[in-house]
């Protein structure tokens, strides 16, 4: 199955990202649990014994399902090879859907202040290692950077993902200057999306000061990464940028938000949407979706969930014009 799926990343149907999710989670648990069996004698016992080795290990139902797809595929495979004559009755998950953390206009300011306060300090955890202890991250990198606070504030005005973070380059961006003033970005392309965003006026000023502060160094040319570009491994450069906001959040005590959800660099994709339904002048959903490459769908279930009618009383109370 997983050569199957391989194939199809090839053909470019299945992203190299959700092809390591699904071999991570092959290997983690689904394989544990019952790659030891003959496909032919696993039941809706067998099934519901992982479910419930995924829920004692924390996992939320969407994760849940998630991995009952996976193992979905191998049964349809098994049967489409002659392995398997019918296939078993799979257990019924609910799931939950959690708005994302975002953050409000207040917070939104307290971040960027608290960032910008510790541009330059050393992480607290740095106390607590001795002259010989390892930590995954180096010692001149638990200096908070200033690309931290550009991160935060790019991120709210250009809806990007925090993927989106560690592959940007120069050369996907592009100052775009007529009636209205923005960044056309040209991204690699994420969950079979491809077209450009198209930023808010504030992210011109953000570039700017990034890309300036990259050339005092030699840097900024096309093929230079936006943030952390000294850092290779860009996964790594994101872990940084990520541990370097939680203790952001923590210092503003912002780490859950009201649901108790756990924030990350994605509440501030989150936010970046919540403040256009709630602050934009009568933009549709399908051009707010279109521009942060996700559906209205998923912006219905997961970012604008956490709305409220009050919220919008102007749009509510709104005629018009004649």
């Amino acid at each position: 199955m997983y050569l199957h799926e391989t194939e199809r990343h090839v053909r470019g149907e299945f992203s190299r990202g959700s092809l390591q999710v699904m071999r991570n989670r092959l290997d983690l648990h689904i394989l544990p649990e019952l790659g030891a069996r003959p496909i032919q004698s696993i039941a809706h016992v067998q099934l519901q014994a992982l479910v419930a080795r995924l829920g004692r290990e924390g996992y939320s139902s969407t994760t849940i399902a998630q991995y009952l797809v996976i193992v979905r595929k191998v049964f349809k495979l098994a049967r489409q090879l002659g392995q398997l004559r019918e296939m078993p009755e799979f257990p019924v998950v609910k799931v939950h859907s959690t708005p994302r953390g975002g953050f409000s206009v207040s917070e939104y300011a307290r971040i960027l202040r608290t960032t910008r306060r510790l541009c330059g300090q050393m992480h607290p955890v740095a106390k607590t290692l001795g002259d010989n202890k390892r930590f995954w991250i180096q010692r001149d990198l638990l200096v908070m950077p200033p690309d931290v606070a550009w991160a935060i504030a790019f991120m709210v005005n250009t809806f990007i993902r925090p993927s989106d973070l560690k592959v940007m380059r120069h050369r996907h961006v592009e100052e775009v200057r007529g009636a209205h003033v923005y960044l056309r970005m040209s991204l690699p392309e994420t969950k079979r999306h491809d077209k450009p965003v198209v930023s808010m006026r504030a992210a011109v000023r953000i570039y700017k000061a990034l890309k300036a502060a990259a050339a005092q160094h030699g840097g900024g040319g096309p093929d230079d990464h936006l943030f952390l570009p000294h850092i290779p491994n860009r996964e790594h450069a994101l872990a940084v940028l990520n541990f370097h906001f939680q203790w952001v959040l923590k210092e503003c005590g912002l780490t859950y938000g009201p649901l108790g959800q756990r924030r990350t660099f994605y509440s501030l994709r989150h936010t970046a949407i919540s403040f256009r339904l709630l602050y934009g002048q009568g933009i549709d959903m399908l051009t707010l979706a279109r521009n942060a490459r996700t559906s209205v769908q998923m912006i219905e279930r997961f970012y604008a969930a956490s709305l409220s009618g009050e919220m919008n009383v102007g749009l509510l109370h709104s005629r018009r014009a004649k």
